[in-house]
């Protein structure tokens, strides 16, 4: 599995310290966009803001997020890439950017942008809101076999990972639940809460304020484990679903970046992530640390598009 590949590298590349960075030369652009194409309080408008409270004091320089939104994604990626390459814009990559270009025709594909790393294993969990009868995922599944067609289910975009595992296990189960897609997960939150929806799927981080606020429960995840964070939750597997799904955060930009910027940003980030203040909040979040540069996130991504490839022609989404 691809996961478990990622694990193995990324013990095998310690994370440097911040002294380390400061001997680097200054970083050429000031401020720095990050463009995602998730809504504000959605996972990547999230994982970016929070990354960038930790960024600017280790790399020096002010950092923008832009929310630019269509197209699933497609908007955002064609943004980044007829950006200069001088390292002054980034995207927030995840596997929405690998099947929007699958799925249909973009501008730019994901092949038109240079991964520069990948940072996070970003789990992926089933919830409800607190008044729900479902108390965990298989209560929720027996209820839709037992009224096919009666629930209707949230996910992101029409080619995020989140909306591809919903139509999953919609075939797993044979629930024939509408499912109903959104710009990010703070819209489809709002769904959830008011009953709209019977059930929605999104990252730790995304749900953890209506979470601690008691709003919502977890009903499970759907990774090869139980999270640390969460040792009681169980996974769709254990739960008799055989779903998995593997979901990562990283940056890619503009082809044409030189390889000391791209220097720059794995000693940043390597020293971000070795930071303890910095690992208390995505520990918090069940955010996985993988820390791959950009070689290895360049080999990383087109495997990632490969596997998500031959997941959809499984599905009959695309031949």
């Amino acid at each position: 599995m691809l996961s478990r590949r990622v694990a193995l590298s990324a013990a095998l590349l310690p994370l440097l310290p911040a002294p380390a960075l400061r001997a680097q030369a200054r970083y050429p652009v000031n401020p720095v966009t990050l463009v995602t194409h998730s809504s504000p309080g959605g996972g990547s408008d999230v994982f970016l803001r929070e990354l960038v409270k930790h960024l600017q004091p280790v790399m020096g320089i002010g950092f923008a997020v832009e929310n630019v939104r269509g197209g699933s994604g497609a908007a955002a990626v064609a943004r980044v890439a007829r950006s200069a390459p001088n390292g002054g814009t980034f995207y927030a990559t995840t596997p929405t950017y690998i099947q929007t270009s699958l799925l249909s025709r973009p501008e730019v594909a994901w092949d038109g942008l240079d991964p520069m790393a990948i940072v996070f294993l970003d789990p992926e969990v089933i919830y409800t809101r607190s008044q729900s009868p479902f108390q965990n995922l298989k209560d929720a599944m027996e209820a839709a076999r037992a009224n096919p067609g009666r629930q209707r289910w949230g996910a992101a975009n029409p080619a995020s990972l989140e909306r591809i595992a919903m139509e999953r296990l919609n075939r797993l189960t044979g629930a024939r639940a509408a499912i109903v897609s959104h710009e990010g997960g703070a819209d489809l939150m709002i769904g959830v809460l008011n009953g709209t929806f019977d059930i929605g799927i999104g990252e730790i981080q995304e749900v953890r304020s209506q979470l601690d606020a008691g709003r919502i429960r977890l009903l499970g995840t759907v990774t090869e484990n139980r999270l640390p964070e969460f040792p009681e939750l169980q996974t769709a597997r254990e739960q008799g679903i055989d779903l998995v799904v593997t979901k990562f955060r990283g940056l890619a930009g503009p082809k044409g970046i030189p390889d000391d910027i791209a220097a720059q940003w794995e000693s940043a980030l390597r020293a971000v992530l070795a930071a303890p203040a910095y690992r208390e909040v995505y520990t918090k979040e069940a955010l996985v640390p993988v820390m791959l540069g950009r070689d290895q996130a360049r080999s990383f991504t087109s495997q990632a598009a490969q596997e998500i490839a031959s997941a959809l022609r499984e599905m009959g989404v695309v031949r």
